[in-house]
């Protein structure tokens, strides 16, 4: 099937644009983006919809990012319609907002393309993404952890945002350019591998492709589909159950439906505050126990009578009795994450060569780990890392202990008050071995030896 007869059939099957509609094509320079634009200009002759103009967005990261934008420029005259230009510094973003650069350049780039919308007078504002991204986005999340609304991927249509090419392989995009000698630029930033995304890209579905399945991209792309379905699913029966969680309707639903009840009521009371997997659990596990309470992020959650109810707590107040707040993000690296729970950021930031040398040289060798910095092998790490806060059982090995030793009792060598215990942040690597326990120390393992290497800054600071 042609990529015209492909596009227009998968605009139809998800009633994504009509004929009168007016459409903005999202242009960075990429080849899906600028196909996008082809496209939908020959969809526009076609009579299938009104292509109004184009919209791009200069993130101002990279020097050679003036050339994407010079190229959707002469993409628009080569199209004859308009483009709408915008650039923010969304780094400058990222650092003021104490977000990592990947959300902020998100956040911007959205928010610009509904301005445009309005500006244009236009219904929807088209995005290049194609199969290839649905099986990307999907692994990210599957690695991070996710439920059927995290593995449902990017969906065609979100608010005024559609996606007419999911449906189309990157390569076959590229060649139907190619075969019409249409330009495009390769964002170099593409091969940069310690972003997530293009670390899939480049690594693990090329090993899946070739070790284990050769339509690994088609086949995630149709488990999205299929967890789309069930999760629209899942919404329509949560919406009957009401406000109200009622305990033995709760105790009767089937797992997994219970679980998004409790966790849109929990969402819904938190205050913006994440919630996680352990969160509901904990909510569920009241079930079973009459008259119990657990203290969540922004709420107080207590099985009363028949009943769950949950009441909403101020950010600084003091829960009554023990808090149970089990919580648990992934950390990029580089990158940062935000803890709610204990209102605070922690980041990673590597270092290589003569400046890690320095930093081995400076105040943080000095105490490594014991304030709110640490300097960690880079080498061990893997990569990505975990913040959380303790469980049961956890041991690391202290620098110049010569041993393991309990995290609960180096908390009482260290005259942690118990009620504290709980709020301290653990950085952990991939399989679980704690790093560094923030303020505390690191472990022996991942003490710098030679910097040169590279070196890990890990930081812990108050979330604003």
């Amino acid at each position: 099937m042609q990529v015209i007869d492909r596009v227009r059939l998968f605009i139809r099957q998800h009633e994504l644009i009509g004929a009168d509609t007016r459409v903005l094509a999202a242009v960075s320079g990429g080849s899906d983006s600028v196909a996008l634009a082809h496209v939908l200009r020959d969809l526009d002759a076609a009579g299938d919809l009104r292509l109004s103009g184009l919209v791009h967005f200069n993130h101002q990261l990279r020097a050679s990012a003036v050339d994407d934008e010079r190229l959707a420029a002469g993409v628009a005259r080569s199209l004859n319609v308009p483009v709408i230009v915008d650039r923010v510094d969304v780094a400058a973003r990222a650092r003021s907002e104490h977000r990592s650069i990947e959300d902020a350049a998100r956040a911007s780039r959205y928010e610009f393309f509904e301005r445009a919308r309005v500006e244009a007078g236009a219904d929807v504002v088209a995005l290049g993404h194609t199969r290839d991204d649905q099986a990307e986005t999907v692994l990210l999340r599957l690695v991070r952890g996710a439920g059927p609304r995290g593995l449902s991927g990017m969906h065609p249509r979100h608010g005024h945002v559609v996606r007419p090419l999911l449906g189309c392989r990157r390569h076959d995009l590229r060649e139907w350019l190619e075969q019409r000698q249409i330009p495009f630029i390769d964002d170099e930033s593409n091969q940069d591998v310690t972003i997530p995304r293009n670390r899939v890209r480049a690594e693990l579905l090329p090993l899946i492709e070739t070790r284990f399945n050769p339509s690994v991209v088609d086949v995630l792309a149709d488990e999205a589909e299929l967890a789309r379905e069930v999760w629209a699913w899942m919404e329509g029966e949560c919406d009957r159950f009401g406000p109200a969680l009622d305990v033995e309707r709760l105790r009767a639903a089937p797992r997994a439906l219970a679980r998004l009840v409790v966790w849109r009521a929990l969402n819904g009371a938190s205050g913006g505050r994440p919630i996680s997997f352990n969160h509901v659990d904990a909510a569920l596990r009241l079930i079973a126990h009459a008259d119990a309470t657990v203290d969540l992020p922004g709420q107080r959650v207590q099985r009363i009578g028949p009943r769950i109810v949950l009441t909403p707590r101020a950010a600084n107040a003091v829960p009554a009795g023990k808090i149970e707040t089990l919580f648990q993000y992934p950390l990029s690296i580089p990158g940062e994450v935000t803890l709610p729970e204990v209102e605070c950021v922690v980041s990673a930031e590597t270092v290589a060569g003569e400046s890690g040398a320095v930093l081995a040289a400076g105040p943080l060798s000095a105490t490594p780990g014991s304030g709110r910095h640490a300097m960690v092998r880079r080498d061990l790490c893997g990569e990505s890392l975990v913040v959380r806060n303790r469980r049961p059982g956890d041991r690391f090995k202290p620098i110049g202990l010569g041993g393991q030793k309990k995290l609960q009792d180096l908390f009482v060598d260290r005259k942690v008050a118990r009620r504290d215990r709980d709020d301290v942040p653990i950085v952990t690597d991939e399989t679980g071995r704690i790093v560094w326990v923030a303020g505390y120390g690191i472990d022996e393992a991942f003490r710098v030896t030679d910097p040169v290497q590279g070196v890990l800054i890990l930081k812990i600071r108050q979330a604003r």
